[in-house]
């Protein structure tokens, strides 16, 4: 019997109200853009405590003919766990006080609290540039229109054999030399993962200090605005770091005195070291062009006994919903980003090993330290 013989009418609005959370789900995206773009959650740290909806309006140069649809907004945002508003009970004392102004015993400056008044949530903690870690940047470039639009190409890429992405599909261009030919957007990705970079390496530092523990060199692949590197040398000033990425990569970073930087192909040629960090790297090319570049790492570090290593930092896919629903998805909607916009993919730890094999590693350790990210340790 087919699966959809003996459906019922229940069943099928459930499947219709299935497939409207699927169409609508680009809203809490696009809603989250938004937010970063009137600058909502840095007002809101601002404030230091609750703020009023009028306030909150105020500060952003709402209009009050735009009030009720900005209400609406923060609904949303307040559903999706960005904000939240003040208990119930203290609702209830806010509308107590009301009256105690209304009948003169308080003034209205007695309290600038209000019924409709928000807050942060941890949430949101990654959004707020006051706190050092902000992924802004990482946000504005994955909405970006030029990330974006590759995906209206998706069903023509399918039926056809070239081009190698829906991105080059759209745009002409491989993804990697867009960032040479389109400045604006080679901008938005390094300032975007430069930020996610900065995001993880207090992590790292912190918790997987020992992955440093006699290292005298270290060099990071494909450093984009060399970010790790730089806060590495703050850490341990002892260690030589060095960042190697594309020419026209490393003429557009700001530079330190304390990094050295290198123009050059990492499928060719990586300078040699202690350690290597190779972060979101391997997701964005084919197992081909992986292997290349793992024989390539191979030959710039020396043998585990020497003290050599490589670190990949990246996903390593869960197949089933063992962690989270949720989490999964995640994986998978970013599978499905990296086949749209590069030869890469999310792998799973088989698929690591096997790229590892076919490069020349005899080892591997996964330290499952960054949330959907591992820290992979690779030694020949």
């Amino acid at each position: 019997m087919a699966a959809t013989d003996g459906v019922t009418s229940k069943e099928l609005l459930e499947a219709q109200s299935h497939l409207w959370n699927h169409i609508f789900s680009f809203i809490n995206s696009l809603s989250l853009k938004c937010a970063l773009e009137l600058g909502l959650f840095d007002a809101i740290n601002n404030y230091k405590k609750p703020i009023p909806l009028n306030e909150l309006a105020k500060t952003l140069s709402i209009p009050d003919a735009r009030l009720q649809n900005f209400e609406r907004f923060l609904r949303l945002l307040v559903h999706n766990g960005f904000l939240s508003i003040p208990d119930a009970r203290l609702q209830n004392f806010e509308r107590f006080l009301r009256l105690l102004v209304h009948n003169g015993f308080l003034s209205q400056t007695s309290t600038d609290a209000s019924i409709d008044s928000y807050t942060l949530t941890t949430n949101s903690v990654p959004l707020i540039k006051e706190k050092g870690q902000s992924i802004t940047p990482f946000i504005e470039l994955m909405l970006d229109e030029t990330l974006l639009n590759p995906w209206q190409s998706l069903s023509a890429w399918f039926k056809t054999e070239t081009p190698s992405t829906a991105f080059e599909m759209f745009h002409g261009t491989f993804i990697w030399e867009a960032t040479g030919k389109m400045p604006e957007f080679g901008k938005l990705m390094r300032e975007g993962l430069g930020s996610d970079s900065q995001s993880i390496i207090k992590v790292i530092m912190e918790d997987c200090g020992e992955l440093f523990e006699g290292v005298k060199s270290l060099v990071e692949v494909a450093g984009g605005t060399g970010t790790m590197a730089l806060r590495i040398k703050e850490k341990f000033p002892e260690v030589k770091c060095t960042v190697l990425d594309l020419p026209h990569m490393i003429n557009a970073m700001e530079k330190s005195d304390q990094v050295e930087y290198v123009a050059g192909d990492m499928f060719e040629f990586i300078p040699p070291a202690d350690m290597l960090i190779l972060k979101w790297v391997c997701h964005g090319w084919s197992d081909e062009a992986c292997i290349t570049l793992l024989k390539r790492c191979k030959e710039a570090i020396p043998t585990q006994e020497n003290g050599g290593k490589a670190i990949i930092i990246d996903k390593v896919m869960n197949t089933t919903d063992e962690i989270h629903p949720k989490l999964t998805e995640t994986q998978l909607h970013f599978d499905i980003h990296m086949m749209v916009h590069t030869t890469g993919k999310q792998r799973t730890e088989k698929e690591w090993k096997k790229l590892f094999d076919e490069a020349g590693f005899k080892g591997y350790k996964i330290i499952p330290a960054l949330g959907l990210r591992s820290i992979i340790e690779i030694y020949h």
